[in-house]
């Protein structure tokens, strides 16, 4: 496995690309709207910043977590060739997961989350190219 992308709850993804693109020279690699995200993947060479901003009203994990604690990390993704086998191993070492299964994700991927309460306070997501 290795690093691949940290994801930043924001309410200024516009704002986001603009400071990163001049302070870390980070360039736009992927845009999308997922359900009631507006995502951008921001290339920093040797993995990525993923930018979540809400639609207007959209509800769920993002919205809450910027309601709850305002900008910021949310969680750190992981690349794996085998997201299920990634599943597999955290479940034999008694991580509690988000998702018992893969499921699609931005991008194209497939994805999963492990709890964060099973890894020192930090969401993880295994991510599948």
């Amino acid at each position: 496995m290795e690093f691949d992308h940290a994801g930043v709850a924001t309410d200024d993804r516009d704002a986001l690309i603009d400071l990163y693109g001049t302070i870390l020279d980070a360039s736009v690699a992927h845009e999308e709207t997922f359900g009631e995200l507006r995502v951008a993947f921001l290339d920093m060479g040797n993995g990525f910043i993923e930018l979540l901003e809400p639609t207007a009203d959209a509800q769920g994990p993002i919205p809450n977590y910027l309601d709850q604690r305002g900008a910021g990390i949310h969680h750190l993704a992981l690349r794996t060739d085998d997201v299920g086998d990634a599943l597999d191993a955290a479940r034999a070492a008694g991580v509690e997961l988000i998702d018992e299964e893969p499921r699609p994700g931005a991008w194209g991927h497939e994805v999963a989350f492990l709890h964060p309460e099973s890894t020192g306070g930090i969401l993880i997501e295994f991510v599948e190219h």
